[in-house]
């Protein structure tokens, strides 16, 4: 590689000419008049005819398993750690949580229903589960009411209505305040 090549970015969408060498890198004056510096691996000389050796295939293919091989890079880039996780989900409809209703009373089907959201809630309270969603269905709003009840009576958390596009109106999600334990 020699200045005044054409030359190509490997990696990239770039294209110029080398301009000169600098602290072991080539500068490139790009098409855009911007001067950028590379590693010379990383680049490509375009328009130049290459010799018989320069094209064998056994080359040809060093370079392209050399291409291939995953090289750990200097600056990674590290994804934040996920903090919103999704809502652990408790469908409180009668069908869901026993096998045949139709000779319960709408009592027994509400208590089956409200033990079920305490149970699931205690649940989610000691296996620090920030997130529930009670999915209550929408109706005369007696398991509504009887569920807020419930929520009242502890006093680390809040609730409010949940995602109206994933839900409609029939759920309710409960966010759990986590006391640090040292």
């Amino acid at each position: 590689m020699k200045i005044g090549d054409k030359v190509s970015v490997l990696d990239d969408d770039i294209t110029g000419f080398v301009k000169g060498f600098e602290n072991g890198s080539v500068v490139v004056s790009t098409t855009d008049d911007f001067d950028l510096q590379f590693a010379e691996e990383e680049l490509v000389v375009v328009d130049k005819n290459f010799s018989d050796h320069e094209m064998h295939f056994d080359r040809i293919s060093e370079v392209i398993s050399e291409k291939t091989e995953r090289k750990p890079s200097k600056n990674r880039r590290v994804k934040p750690k996920e903090r919103v996780l999704p809502p652990m989900e408790v469908d409180l409809h009668i069908h869901q949580l026993v096998k045949n209703s139709k000779h319960m009373s709408n009592y027994d089907m509400l208590t089956i229903q409200v033990d079920t959201a305490k149970r699931q809630l205690d649940f989610a309270i000691s296996k620090r589960i920030q997130r529930i969603v009670f999915i209550h269905g929408v109706g005369a709003g007696v398991l509504k009411a009887e569920l807020e009840f419930l929520f009242k009576r502890y006093d680390n958390l809040k609730y409010y209505d949940a995602n109206f596009q994933k839900y409609g109106r029939g759920a309710v999600e409960v966010y759990i305040f986590q006391n640090k334990i040292d």
